[in-house]
């Protein structure tokens, strides 16, 4: 390990970097904030050959995807006045994450992960549970069969219907027609299989936003192939653990963005930290270079989050997110250390999804004793703080809350031409798997292919050799 690191590339604090030919593949430019995404190309960027420098504004890895440490960092970054009480121990004990999100444990990070193997750097921790709100209340999702069959969330016909969609479910397999059942999966709308399973409101409910994770209800008027993999995917991811289909690196996200860091700095790539971007040197409507203290770093493709691009960027929305410390963990988990609750839309007549995610000192990101409670979710109205008090009423009583409304900005310059390839700002979802696909549509858009795991490992022995895999 310590000779391929010695063989691989640097991280620089200043100075100018160079390629063989002076000229990077890739380029990779951070700003606070939004920065796990190009964290991880990067890193698949290097694994695959090319020749990636990365620069950062920060003197730290991954923007906004970073975690905050100590807690007075935490006070000061949100305004705070004063520190915080000696009621909240140390501050060192702190790792808050800015934006915190759960590995699906089939998912698509945690494959790219382990592909990269960037699982040598981390830690997990299964998340305890995952619950979904119904009438003021909060209830386990039920994803087995005997979930189903023990769950108070439905009634005893309701339970059997449902028990046998989930066996459906299990069963289905688009390459095999035997398993559709008279189903269309290309053409039938779940809306349509739903009323096959004759599942009520609240049934659907949970199905498509805590087991499928859908954010609204557009879902339902689309094929079904799509959802039925999607809820395949929370039962596999399930079954690998027991307790919920989510992970949780012990020290918090920050982690990631380190992790990968260190993989391109193995397979060559730069690492550049406190070095401040001055200007996108285009010549002929193409991306050649980036201008960083008047001296330009030539490169062929440039990827880099909307705050370097304003007029290659559309505003899409607003985030509002709530961190609350607390002292206890949430009433009706059974006192887990950690949880996601998924508040459906209809429940709250809203159109998008209010979400909740709940860690604590088991994974070492709070003070012994103290959990960290995010809720987040889609701005719908000029008052976001009334928008998310359902999921703040869980909380309580809160210790101290700290509020961030965040705009979202997606891509209009997908790069075909200019060879700039920027990301979308992370949404209200606690999970990873959105980012996953931004991920893999840059990759497309990049490289002109799928991102396909398989293909990926080949080329990674055809480069480094089977040996050094090991």
């Amino acid at each position: 390990m310590g000779s391929r690191a010695a063989r691989g590339g640097t991280r620089q604090r200043g100075g100018r970097p160079e390629g063989e030919d002076g000229t990077w593949a890739v380029f990779t430019a951070l700003r606070d904030p939004f920065s796990a995404a190009e964290c991880i190309l990067s890193g698949i960027m290097s694994v695959n050959g090319k020749k990636v420098l990365h620069m950062d504004r920060n003197s730290y890895y991954g923007g906004e995807s970073a975690s905050i440490t100590p807690l007075e960092d935490l006070y000061k970054r949100f305004n705070l006045p004063g520190t915080p009480p000696e009621s909240m121990g140390r501050g060192r004990d702190w790792n808050v994450d800015l934006i915190p999100k759960f590995l699906m444990a089939n998912g698509q990070l945690v494959k790219m992960l382990l592909y990269t193997e960037v699982t040598r750097y981390l830690d997990f921790k299964v998340i305890e549970g995952s619950f979904v709100y119904k009438g003021g209340k909060i209830y386990k999702v039920p994803s087995t069969e005997a979930e189903a069959l023990a769950s108070s969330l439905m009634g005893l016909f309701e339970k059997r219907r449902f028990r046998k969609f989930l066996v459906y479910v299990a069963n289905f397999d688009e390459n095999d027609p035997r398993t559709f059942e008279g189903v269309d999966p290309k053409k039938t709308t779940m809306r349509d299989v739903y009323k096959k399973f004759d599942l009520g409101q609240d049934v659907i409910d949970f199905t498509g936003h805590a087991l499928a994770l859908y954010r609204t209800d557009d879902y339902l008027d689309q094929p079904c192939q799509e959802t039925i993999n999607r809820i395949k995917l929370y039962s596999e991811s399930l079954a690998r653990y027991g307790k919920s289909p989510y992970l949780y690196p012990l020290y918090g996200l920050g982690e990631l963005p380190q992790g990968f860091a260190r993989l391109s700095a193995i397979y060559g790539g730069t690492y550049m930290l406190n070095k401040p971007i001055e200007e996108i040197v285009i010549e002929n409507g193409k991306v050649v270079g980036v201008k960083s203290e008047g001296e330009v770093a030539r490169c062929k493709q440039l990827i880099c989050d909307p705050s370097y691009v304003s007029d290659r960027v559309t505003k899409v929305g607003q985030v509002i997110r709530v961190i609350c410390i607390l002292s206890h963990p949430i009433k009706n988990t059974n006192d887990a250390n950690s949880c996601q609750i998924i508040i459906p839309q209809n429940q709250v007549n809203r159109k998008s999804d209010i979400y909740v995610c709940m860690i604590s000192s088991a994974h070492n990101v709070a003070a012994q004793g103290k959990y960290i409670a995010i809720a987040s979710t889609t701005v719908e109205t000029a008052d976001p703080e009334k928008e998310i008090k359902p999921a703040l009423d869980l909380l309580e009583p809160i210790e101290q809350k700290f509020v961030s409304i965040s705009d979202l900005f997606a891509p209009t310059d997908l790069g075909t031409e200019s060879q700039i390839f920027i990301s979308r700002t992370y949404d209200a979802t606690t999970h990873f798997e959105t980012t996953c696909d931004d991920i893999k549509d840059i990759y497309k858009r990049m490289m002109g292919s799928e991102f396909d795991f398989e293909e990926m490992k080949r080329k990674k022995n055809d480069i480094y050799g089977e040996e050094e895999q090991q």
